[in-house]
């Protein structure tokens, strides 16, 4: 079964925010493990100091690289080791575009004649770091609202692709909703059915590679493919074939955007953010072989630069054209950047 890793980071004050967060976990599984997926969650309560020949937060570093998933709590201050666990995290998203990071702060009341001075100081500053990285921390007032707003964090992954769920097996093996049929004269009642009669080929879901079918493929509408069928782009209609995305369809397309960032952005990074729509187009471009990764990253990099252009970005990739060039990391980031556009 396929497995989500989730690194869960936080000082010492917040314990019992942990053990709450690791029973929220556990129950998150008890929905999700009938269709196909567990959520592991570490802590470094599971750690022991035998297990490390250094020191043994670089066994919590590891772990940290490892996961597909980072979540940090933090309240009144953020200790050296918790600060270096999130930088670890951070280096390895940039480097491959995981873990996903998740930074929660809690805005707890605390008494000014018991504040630790050191502790605030070590806080704000974190605070600041974040900001001057573009990462935005969320506010929690208490762990049910915590729970509720990760609860919906990990729904959003679920729904971009990057956590697969699966269909719940039904009697047979089958997904709840579907119906086999077998026979020369199978027909398909019900939703979701599908059935292939005498002679039929069915091809369901993304495909790559060669796809052999026997002989050859009748399109029905008086064309014929026979041998290794190779798609590099989008097969349309009964006698049009067409491969990737031309320039006539994307010129169009980012003429607008690239107005618009020389508009928004700041005088002395225009070149750099019109550098950036530039690799935002090649990359597209490329149809369904764009790397997933690094459309993601030119996509957060671009928003990042020019906050104005972000509605247009999302924009973007509803149109036709490019709705199904974002993979599931893409998908991520533009569902982050959603609520900025609403804003």
């Amino acid at each position: 079964m396929p497995t989500t890793k989730i690194f869960l980071a936080s000082s010492s004050e917040l314990e019992d925010d942990r053990r709450e967060f690791e029973i929220f976990i556990n129950r998150k599984n008890k929905d999700w493990v009938g269709k196909g997926i567990f959520l592991e969650l570490i802590v470094w309560e599971d750690f022991l100091d035998a297990v490390s020949k250094t020191r043994l937060q670089d066994e919590y570093n590891q772990a940290i690289r490892e996961c597909d998933v980072f979540v940090m709590l933090f309240c009144t201050k953020v200790g050296p080791y918790t600060e270096e666990e999130f930088e670890t995290a951070f280096g390895q998203f940039q480097a491959t575009h995981k873990p996903f990071i998740f930074t929660y702060f809690k805005d707890a009341e605390i008494s000014t004649g018991s504040a630790d001075k050191r502790a605030l100081t070590s806080l704000w500053a974190f605070q600041e770091k974040l900001d001057a990285l573009g990462h935005f921390y969320t506010v929690y007032k208490n762990i049910d609202e915590l729970k509720f707003k990760f609860n919906q964090q990990l729904d959003k992954l679920a729904t971009s692709g990057f956590i697969e769920l699966k269909p719940e097996k039904g009697e047979g093996g089958a997904p709840h909703g579907s119906t086999t049929l077998t026979g020369s004269d199978a027909i398909a009642q019900g939703r979701g059915a599908t059935a292939v009669g005498a002679g039929g080929v069915h091809v369901g879901g993304k495909n790559t590679g060669n796809i052999n079918t026997g002989t050859q493929i009748d399109t029905g509408g008086g064309a014929y493919v026979g041998g290794n069928v190779t798609a590099g782009g989008d097969v349309v209609g009964r006698d049009q074939v067409t491969h990737g995305l031309s320039p006539a369809d994307l010129g169009p397309l980012f003429a607008g955007l690239l107005v618009l960032v020389a508009r928004e952005a700041p005088a002395h990074r225009q070149a750099e953010a019109a550098q950036r729509v530039q690799e935002l187009e090649a990359e597209v471009a490329k149809g369904p072989q764009a790397d997933d990764g690094r459309l993601a990253k030119i996509v957060d990099g671009l928003a990042t630069l020019v906050p104005g252009a972000v509605g247009a970005v999302v924009s973007l990739f509803a149109t036709p054209i490019l709705a199904g060039i974002a993979g599931p990391v893409t998908k991520f980031v533009l569902e982050q950047l959603k609520p900025s556009r609403d804003s």
